[in-house]
């Protein structure tokens, strides 16, 4: 299971959130996705932890929890939808001509 964390202060680093999600176990990774143009972080990551049932003590307790002067959003993630244009929809930004 993966966690997500939303509403992520921009200052955060991987390193912050290994630190916090650690107090609940053991953290197996963590993934702070940025912007592919500006290279700058996009507010929200994502936390594996090595069991199940820390993953569900750390949203228990991290979701609505203030840190670094924002109110964190921890949940489950869900799984990631397919983009349009992905395998099976055709070459990206193809159009219909009928």
């Amino acid at each position: 299971m993966t966690i997500y964390i939303g509403n992520l202060s921009f200052q955060a680093t991987e390193e912050d959130l290994k630190e916090v999600f650690a107090e609940y176990g053991e953290v197996s990774r963590v993934s702070l996705p940025t912007d592919r143009e500006t290279g700058r972080k996009r507010g929200f990551a994502f936390v594996e932890m090595a069991d199940d049932a820390q993953e569900d003590a750390a949203i228990a307790e991290l979701d609505g929890a203030e840190w670094l002067g924002r109110e964190l959003k921890v949940n489950k993630a869900k799984p990631r939808e397919p983009r349009a244009g992905a395998a099976g929809g055709g070459p990206r930004g193809a159009r219909n001509n009928y």
